[in-house]
């Protein structure tokens, strides 16, 4: 148990805990289905499929209808067939983080992280600038030290990849928000550690968005103003910046069209496009969650990372997650992590608040 970073929570804290695992959750399993179709046909492709399987606007989990749309994938994460949070990367990033604070505490170092991913991330689990910083970390003996050992690699190397301003880091960061209720410093401080492992630039920034967010959101501020106040923690002329601040200008609108025509050509899983759309669903569902979720993924790009995000942050800020999103898969949460098959909701709940209790 850690003690070095307690701060005292009390019993509707660790209720918005665990509302902000429910909301992470059920919203990953709402994108899972549509990630591939979204990224490889686009975002008006998605539409379409919703709009055919009378899914629009989404306000529930998504059919599976591969005679619609073959790209529909992961029926057991889909509407009518889910019986558990089926294994998702952006789930086993937030129980890794909740491993890495148990093991290592609130000053965990880069170097720690990158023993945590061999210790506990298969090599299939990985994708893109995490893919990329994991080869390298494989190739170092050094990481193979104990605890508190120099590492003989220079960990810059793996963040010197070509995928380094994607969304790997982006998706990893949540809890360092949840943990740190008010506290959004120590809350980039975690997430810029965490993110540098693999990144650089931008993907470091929307890592440290997301987890401010959490911990101004955590302490007590409204989402809108959370949003806002979060531009500050980032350089002023970043892209990650101008993201946050277009999704909010767009909270009126019914779509994402302007962002989508601003990010025009952008890759499907970067940083800054998929953190504009964050910002646009959050503040727009900011009082009811199948609005939030629900239009942050039928707005595309990646489906599953935004949804358990918007999900994840919607939760902590205090509103109930509808018994219809959390009812299908029963608490029972499934990972692709080294002996950690499957937990229970409940689980994870008790521990994420023992570290901050």
């Amino acid at each position: 148990m850690i003690t070095s970073m307690r701060i005292g929570i009390d019993g509707d804290y660790q209720k918005r805990i665990a509302q902000a695992w429910a909301g992470r959750i059920s919203g990953c399993m709402l994108g899972k289905p549509v990630e591939m179709m979204s990224m490889r046909k686009g975002p008006a492709n998605l539409a379409d499929y919703l709009d055919r399987v009378k899914a629009w606007p989404l306000r529930e989990y998504i059919p599976f209808a591969p005679e619609v749309d073959d790209h529909v994938e992961h029926p057991e994460a889909c509407r009518e067939m889910m019986c558990a949070a089926v294994p998702d990367d952006d789930i086993n990033y937030t129980v890794i983080s909740l491993l890495l604070l148990e093991e290592y505490g609130p000053h965990f170092t880069t170097a720690d992280v990158g023993r945590a991913w061999l210790r506990y991330l298969p090599g299939a689990m990985v994708f893109t600038a995490e893919r990329e910083a994991y080869a390298k970390l494989l190739a170092s003996a050094g990481m193979r030290f104990p605890s508190g050992a120099e590492p003989t690699m220079d960990l810059e190397e793996c963040s010197d990849n070509p995928y380094n301003d994607w969304i790997g880091a982006q998706i990893r960061a949540d809890l360092y928000g949840w943990v740190n209720p008010g506290n959004p410093d120590q809350a980039a401080s975690m997430a810029a550690r965490d993110a540098s492992l693999s990144h650089r630039g931008e993907g470091v920034y929307g890592a440290v968005a997301i987890a401010v967010i959490g911990a101004f959101i955590g302490g007590g501020m409204e989402i809108h103003q959370a949003l806002e106040a979060a531009v500050t923690f980032l350089p002023a002329d970043s892209e990650c910046a101008k993201a946050l601040m277009l999704g909010l200008s767009e909270v009126s609108s019914p779509n994402a069209n302007r962002i989508h025509d601003a990010y025009k050509g952008m890759s499907p899983v970067h940083t800054v496009n998929n953190l504009a759309l964050v910002a646009w669903g959050l503040a727009r569902g900011a009082e009811d969650f199948g609005i939030a979720v629900g239009d942050t993924v039928a707005a595309g790009w990646d489906t599953d990372c935004n949804g358990a995000t918007v999900g994840g942050l919607w939760g902590l800020a205090g509103g109930e997650i509808p018994k219809e999103w959390t009812a299908p898969w029963g608490g029972r949460v499934q990972t692709s992590l080294s002996g950690l098959g499957e937990v229970q909701l409940s689980d994870l709940v008790s521990r994420t608040s023992g570290i901050i209790a």
